[in-house]
């Protein structure tokens, strides 16, 4: 049933591409490029195979493959990605040896992928649980590991209907699961080689932070100023925030949204009552002029949060969510959207108050006007989200040491 279904799919996918989707279309091209690509590239070594499905699995591997690239050159690293959205910005990632799309996974792609690509052991990143590519590794006696995986009761696994499924998780050589309740869930099912390492991406946001860059527009920009940090916003996020800026004439922002074309960008200037500036149309002359920086580019937002006094991280009225550590890590007290409940840090950070969680503009006005105005509890907030993240930032060294030594083999 399980690969009639992936066949169903690859049928969907390949309609969608014929009918002019994109991402279908670039999926079906790099899967027949795949083949090329691992014909062509792959020597005679065995390589450490990284899959990761997107760019958010991705960030979660990266610490273990730049830590095995740093630490053993001679190792050699496939890294795959199933979506497009991954594998295209992604494409040309200097930490991998060999870059490729995951095919779909009906028996006959696993076997010819496995053959070609001579992986030495495989690590798939969180929710990659694809069962013809792991029987194959562990037909084969080649080390599979699942890393930075979470589970929960509604996962088809613990299910009454989940016997097959629960056999992929047995052929794992080992879990290495963010939490303790994922390890619980895991043991009701007979699953044990399980050990609660944390989130491997913990350590990516820390390296990120030390090699934040300098923007000399945005910090002249906040120079002096008590700035809200506003990332991956969509328009319900930036209506709440645009509301309580313009509102309070000594309040400053830098607003950086999650989609950037020019219909949005002239949106969120349209809701703007006081003066604002585009970060690419100006100069770090030009920018404290303005009361709202407005990043209309990409790759910037990790580096400017070390310029807020408060930050806002986006999706929590839509699609979950964004990146919470990565505005944590700079010792911030974090704002988000209800939509929070799949995200552990969040969760996490909710409880032990470093994270705010607004529903309203009544929460939204409350919440700043707190933040913004009363530095002991700005400063204890932003000191619970610090501790937070150095507390869980060794995730990706305790699966380093567990699975990527040469011992470990």
């Amino acid at each position: 049933m399980y690969s009639l279904a992936i066949y169903f799919y690859m049928l969907c996918v390949n309609i969608a591409a014929l009918c002019g989707n994109k991402k279908a279309q670039q999926m079906m091209r790099g899967h027949r490029n795949t083949w090329r690509i691992l014909r062509e590239q792959i020597n005679g070594a065995h390589y450490v195979w990284f899959h990761a499905a997107s760019l958010g699995e991705f960030e979660q591997g990266r610490p273990l493959m730049e830590r095995l690239r740093r630490e053993q050159p001679n190792r050699k690293i496939l890294l795959t990605f199933f979506s497009p959205s991954g594998y295209e910005v992604r494409k040309d990632y200097a930490g991998a040896d060999v870059i490729c799309y995951l095919p779909f996974d009906t028996p006959f792609n696993a076997r010819k992928f496995i053959r070609l690509a001579r992986p030495e052991s495989a690590f798939f990143i969180k929710y990659e649980f694809w069962r013809n590519y792991i029987d194959a590794l562990s037909r084969r006696n080649i080390p599979v590991f699942s890393v930075s995986s979470i589970f929960r009761p509604k996962q088809i696994f613990f299910r009454g209907y989940g016997f097959s499924y629960r056999r992929v998780l047995k052929r794992f050589t080992h879990l290495f699961v963010q939490d303790s309740k994922s390890e619980q869930l895991l043991k009701t099912i007979g699953v044990h080689r399980v050990s609660v390492v944390g989130d491997t991406r913990f350590a990516r946001v820390v390296d990120i932070m030390h090699e934040a860059k300098s923007l000399p527009i945005a910090e002249a920009f906040a120079r002096g100023r008590k700035v809200i940090v506003a990332g991956s916003t969509w328009a319900p996020d930036e209506a709440l925030l645009i509301n309580y800026f313009n509102a309070h004439p000594d309040t400053f922002l830098i607003l950086a949204p999650h989609v950037v074309n020019e219909a949005h960008l002239q949106e969120i200037e349209a809701r703007l009552q006081r003066p604002s500036l585009r970060y690419t149309q100006t100069t770090a002359e030009a920018a404290p002029t303005a009361d709202c920086l407005i990043i209309d580019c990409y790759r910037l937002l990790a580096s400017i949060y070390r310029y807020a006094a408060v930050a806002y991280v986006g999706g929590g009225f839509g699609v979950g969510i964004h990146n919470v550590p990565e505005a944590a890590v700079y010792g911030l007290p974090v704002l988000i959207g209800p939509n929070n409940g799949k995200f552990r840090e969040a969760r996490e950070l909710l409880a032990a108050g470093g994270c705010r969680e607004v529903r309203t503009q009544t929460d939204v006005d409350r919440t700043l006007d707190e933040l913004l105005h009363d530095d002991k509890a700005r400063r204890k907030a932003g000191e619970i989200s610090g501790a937070y993240i150095r507390e869980n930032a060794g995730a990706a060294d305790k699966v380093y040491q567990a699975a990527l030594l040469p011992e470990s083999h």
